[in-house]
């Protein structure tokens, strides 16, 4: 099963439309967002092509095959629009013996870590930094930021396939990878 994960669209149609693109070439099986969906925030500027209604319609299409949780930008007005639930703080997807911990980051992040298994992986968005490590037992993964990517870093997105998670530009480059061992 290949996951694809994204955080942080912010309501930009523009790289929302090339991330959906490389989820259709790299054949994702689930879209997995990380949070902060429609909204810019009031702290960013209006992102490239800003349009949450687009959004909203992209987004949709792809209903059956989206895991999303609640980012810090989010609302339940959000989720009466978009076709798909979105309003949880976090999610679990257990993957080869493994638990994969689905969140934003502004609630749960590593200064509040839940309880975890070792080698479980806590996956999370909200910084717009990508991130592929292991510390203290456990892998913290960020996919980076489609839209708003933080300290110099490119527009990013995430893959996990075969316990391999890599983390890749817009544009399908390579940009930071870790193995997930057992």
């Amino acid at each position: 099963m290949k996951l694809f994960f994204i955080s942080d669209i912010h309501g930009s149609i523009y790289y929302l439309r090339k991330a959906i693109d490389r989820f259709n070439l790299e054949k994702g099986d689930y879209l997995i967002i990380l949070g902060d969906i429609l909204y810019h925030g009031a702290r960013n500027d209006l992102p490239k092509e800003y349009n949450p209604k687009e959004v909203i319609k992209e987004l949709n299409k792809y209903k059956d095959k989206i895991i999303a949780v609640r980012g810090n930008c989010d609302s339940e007005v959000d989720e009466m629009v978009l076709e798909f639930p979105i309003m949880a703080t976090y999610s679990n997807i257990l993957l080869e013996n493994k638990r994969l911990f689905l969140t934003h980051g502004h609630i749960y992040n590593e200064k509040k870590l839940i309880e975890l298994k070792e080698k479980s992986a806590f996956i999370y968005g909200h910084t717009h930094i990508p991130r592929a490590e292991f510390k203290n037992g456990i892998y913290f993964l960020n996919p980076g930021s489609i839209t708003l990517p933080k300290e110099n870093n490119p527009n990013t997105y995430g893959i996990l396939e075969n316990n391999k998670f890599i983390i890749k530009t817009l544009e399908g480059k390579l940009f930071k990878e870790i193995v997930l061992e057992n």
